[in-house]
């Protein structure tokens, strides 16, 4: 689903998302890649799906790591629902269309971090087939659903068919890289053999229509609660209401358009009291032109005070590359510093 590079930056970025698959208290294989194979997708009503889906391939950073994950086609001119996670971190995205066997660039839209959410616009598509969303049916527990997505990053769909165990659920997911988290509420909790690469892919019933995104979890998460044998997804509603926003070009607290901001700062928890502590430093980034360095603790970012290494993701989320910002922190040596500084352009999400 995702993977990030040793050094985390802290991003403002152009698409939102949302992240789950297995969670029990310990990262799941790889940035949607390995996992035992589910079953095939085959002849039959839950596979019906797959032509209006795509096989999302984002870059990761300056490693130019792979990760893989899945998209509902919205729209015939490209618009692409998928998780957050997904495309975390992508200095690129290609898309491949399964109804039409084409790849496409991908720009991120926009994404809705606390949610798991991005849209996708796919460049010079045209005609796609799109997905039958199903935004009203009321869903029950033991009702029959399989999840469908490019389970193990290989290329090819597959179905994981299931039973939902549980509804209007809530988890918490971490990212070990940055020191964020992100409480997901309102889920879906499936039993099915979800695997990384199903992220972004549709949770579908019966009838062939999508009613949920399916998430999952990244190397770099762990989630609370839940077992391994669990999947979740969000309510197809309430991701396309967010998709519907972020094409609007409609920002919120949550919701970011356009490209990502950078800081450039790997951060964690403080030791003692609130702040981000400051891990590491980006070379020729925004922080190392300020003078941020390790062992430093930021304590305010444009005027409002920083609590946790969460706040400060949440904040430069809000802005825009080329924006000036006042930083305040504490150096190594207990001394206040402060400067103004001029966020760069990052990878998405």
């Amino acid at each position: 689903m995702r993977g990030r590079s040793a050094l985390v930056l802290i991003v403002i970025c152009a698409a939102f998302a949302a992240y789950f698959l297995n969670r029990q208290g310990s990262p799941a294989t790889g940035p949607d890649q390995g996992g035992s194979n589910p079953t095939s997708a085959g002849p039959g009503t839950f596979s019906s799906i797959s032509p209006d889906l795509v096989l999302v391939n984002s870059t990761l950073g300056q490693q130019q790591e792979q990760a893989a994950g899945t998209g509902v086609v919205l729209t015939s001119t490209g618009e692409v629902l998928t998780n957050n996670h997904v495309i975390e971190g992508a200095t690129a995205v290609q898309v491949t269309d399964v109804g039409n066997g084409r790849t496409y660039t991908a720009t991120v839209a926009g994404y809705d971090r606390s949610h798991d959410v991005a849209l996708l616009q796919l460049q010079a598509a045209q005609g796609l087939a799109t997905a039958p969303l199903d935004t009203s049916t009321q869903l029950s527990v033991g009702q029959q659903v399989a999840s469908v997505g490019n389970a193990g990053g290989t290329g090819s769909l597959t179905t994981a068919p299931g039973t939902i165990t549980a509804l209007n659920q809530s988890i918490t997911a971490s990212d070990q890289a940055s020191g964020s988290s992100e409480q997901l509420t309102g889920l879906i909790q499936v039993k099915a053999n979800v695997r990384p690469g199903d992220s972004g892919g549709p949770l579908v019933a019966t009838s062939g229509k999508v009613i949920g995104i399916t998430t999952a979890a990244g190397s770099t998460y762990q989630f609370r609660g839940g077992s391994s044998t669990a999947g979740f997804a969000i309510p197809i509603a309430r991701a396309l209401a967010i998709g519907k926003q972020i094409a609007a070009g409609t920002s919120s607290a949550t919701v970011h358009i356009g490209p990502t901001a950078q800081l450039g700062v790997e951060v964690g928890d403080a030791q003692s009291g609130g702040g981000a502590a400051v891990i590491g430093v980006l070379p020729g980034e925004p922080a190392q032109a300020a003078g941020l360095a390790s062992g430093d603790l930021i304590t305010s970012f444009g005027g409002t005070a920083v609590d946790s290494p969460t706040t400060l993701v949440t904040l430069v989320d809000r802005d825009r590359p080329g924006q000036s910002v006042p930083v305040t922190w504490t150096d190594q040596f207990g001394q206040s510093r402060s400067a103004t500084v001029t966020l760069g352009t990052g990878p998405a999400g």
